[in-house]
């Protein structure tokens, strides 16, 4: 597979274009709508932000044990879900 295919697989190349986009919008909502609404908004979006990290960070140690032991995962570890 190519770099470029492996890249638009990859959950946290996807998780992070989700986070500049809803980073971008929230620029335009706090430059274009009333006060209020945009405090609102950028209040969550700051809230969401870690959680979104978090979950790339979980991703990447999770392929970081799964390249370290050699590409396998145990059956244990994925509780029948894997094929």
């Amino acid at each position: 597979m190519s770099v470029f295919g492996s890249l638009l697989q990859s959950r946290k190349f996807w998780l992070m274009i989700v986070d500049v986009v809803v980073s971008v919008a929230t620029y335009f909502v706090a430059k274009y709508v009333a006060p209020e609404v945009a405090k609102d908004v950028m209040f969550m979006i700051a809230a969401l932000q870690p959680v979104v990290i978090a979950l790339i960070v979980g991703i990447a140690v999770e392929d970081a044990a799964v390249k370290s032991n050699g590409g396998v995962i145990r059956e244990a570890e994925c509780a029948g879900k894997c094929q």
